[in-house]
């Protein structure tokens, strides 16, 4: 692993996502801030979009394929891609390549460009491992949710953990960590009532863990995650993990929660 005080800083572009520039904003300054912690000069590329993942979930190839040509264009230069979605970073790691398969030019663009990708937390532990982290303020017991294209298509489980306990966070694991709430991107949408199943499957496996807060690496998960407990009159709060590790949590409400 990479000495963050050793060698010149590795340039870095930060891959927003759709959902923390629409809707929690802090998220991207949380990775923004453990980035540059961890001795990365980091860009915020103007011209980048969405990853394509919607279209392609849908099956609307021509459309992804239109949002796959403006990540390489945007991203092109970079030592490496970060970015705190699970999700999004799978799209840009496992699917781009073979979205572009039919060009050998873009593909091996596509191949490029998914070799430099990865997911923030992954990022912090994998390749440029942050130095000691400040004891997070958080109070009450915690937990976590493994998200779906986090931990089956980019293997992250222990990451998450390792870095919370270097920031003196306990996570008291649900029965079912692993288990999806049933978000899905387009899922929830086309299939509310199995959506609506999953989610408080979800939130009564939280609840009996005892914690006050869950934790996840991807906003999406959390929307769908907190918008359940808040139905459900569950005084347990949502938060991103970038965010807790950040030092950001008495600066900001609870995912869901009125500012």
């Amino acid at each position: 692993m990479t000495d963050p005080a050793a060698g010149p800083a590795p340039r870095v572009a930060l891959f927003v996502t759709c959902l923390v520039d629409l809707h929690r904003p802090s998220i991207g300054f949380a990775a923004l801030r453990l980035l540059e912690r961890a001795g990365c000069r980091v860009e915020v590329p103007r011209a980048q979009t969405c990853c394509g993942q919607p279209a392609y979930n849908s099956g609307d190839r021509a459309t992804a394929r239109a949002l796959a040509l403006g990540v390489l264009d945007a991203f092109s230069g970079y030592d490496y891609v970060v970015v705190p979605s699970g999700s999004c970073a799978g799209m840009l790691h496992a699917h781009l390549p073979g979205l572009l398969a039919d060009d050998p030019g873009l593909r091996a663009r596509a191949e490029a460009l998914a070799g430099k990708t990865h997911e923030l937390i992954a990022f912090l532990t994998r390749i440029r491992p942050l130095p000691d982290l400040p004891a997070s303020s958080l109070s009450g017991g915690v937990t976590y949710h493994d998200s779906c294209s986090g931990l089956r298509e980019l293997g992250i489980k222990d990451e998450p953990r390792a870095l919370l306990a270097k920031a003196g966070i306990r996570v008291t694991e649900m029965a079912e960590p692993e288990i999806c709430c049933g978000f899905g991107g387009t899922f929830c949408v086309k299939y509310p009532e199995i959506s609506v199943r999953m989610v408080s499957d979800k939130t009564r496996d939280i609840a009996a863990t005892g914690a006050k807060t869950v934790l996840a690496g991807d906003l999406g998960c959390l929307l769908n995650i907190a918008g359940r407990l808040h139905r459900e009159g569950q005084p347990i709060a949502a938060r991103h993990i970038a965010e807790v590790l950040a030092g950001m949590v008495d600066e900001l409400p609870a995912i869901g929660a009125p500012a």
